[in-house]
């Protein structure tokens, strides 16, 4: 899929979360990458597709980088904005049609925003 059709539906996604999860993120970009960097070959460059892929259940599709908002304090400086970054290529391998890659990229999204308003992978596993 070409980049810019992923990021208007990473687009999609955000906009029809519940204006309540739109009210409460502060600081927070969304981004789209290829694959994160543990899964880069040493040879492949940062855009390259998947590399090494043996299982597709332990694929990471994305990631919240930053500080949950149940750990900010006032008294704190901010650095930048909290990420959340979706790995495109690793999402197109675990679906095989465009909607399936939809349903997977507000899947991801809303997980990683769990982990943003500060909950764990446990109490993330039942949503």
């Amino acid at each position: 899929m070409e980049r810019e059709k992923f990021v208007k539906l990473v687009e999609e996604a955000l906009d029809t979360l519940p204006i309540r999860f739109h009210k409460r993120m502060q600081n927070v970009s969304v981004l789209v990458e290829n694959i994160p960097p543990e899964q880069r070959s040493q040879r492949g460059s940062r855009n390259s597709g998947i590399a090494d892929v043996g299982d597709l259940d332990n694929l990471v599709l994305g990631v919240f980088e930053g500080v949950p908002a149940t750990q900010k304090s006032v008294f704190e400086v901010p650095t930048g904005p909290d990420r959340i970054v979706l790995y495109q290529k690793n999402i197109e391998a675990v679906c095989s049609n465009e909607d399936e890659i939809r349903r997977e990229i507000r899947l991801t999204v809303i997980h990683e925003l769990g982990h943003y308003f500060g909950m764990t992978e446990a109490q993330l596993e039942g949503i």
